[in-house]
């Protein structure tokens, strides 16, 4: 099974998007499994449920920032290349999606009942979430 595959097997196993993505590749980068998913797990649903960023997005930008990111306070290259890494992911995301912002990209804002109950009764994780889940992975990998 390729990353992207397990990125979408992990989501669809009951992880979050956010989660899906980091423990898929973490260990690229030396970050264990279990860790990754607990480092994610705010994240998902657009942060917390609030229908934010997508999870999938900021699980893509934690593994840009595990790939690229400062590790010494005064490297301002490592500093530039993360974040020109992550306004790169977030165009290529939005040429396809449109949006980075989870409740435009649902049609439905999870972070209030209603709009819990749409994305239950249209299954949307199952549909709409699996595939950002799918297009971030195939963009990260591009992008490594």
């Amino acid at each position: 099974m390729d990353r992207v595959e397990l990125a979408v097997s992990l989501f669809r196993k009951g992880f979050s998007c956010s989660q899906a993505l980091l423990a898929a590749y973490g260990d690229c980068f030396g970050l264990d499994g279990e860790v990754a998913l607990r480092i994610a797990a705010g994240f998902g649903g657009g942060m917390g449920r609030m229908a934010e960023t997508c999870g999938a997005v900021t699980g893509a930008f934690m593994l840009i920032g595990l790939k690229h990111g400062a590790t010494d306070a005064k490297d301002r290259q490592a500093k530039e290349k993360t974040h020109a890494a992550v306004r790169e992911f977030a165009k290529k995301f939005m040429a396809c999606h449109e949006s980075l912002v989870c409740r435009e990209l649902l049609g439905c804002d999870i972070s209030t009942p209603e709009g819990s109950q749409m994305a239950k009764e249209g299954k949307l994780s199952s549909t709409i979430c699996a595939g950002l889940v799918k297009s971030a992975a195939q963009i990260f990998e591009e992008m490594i």
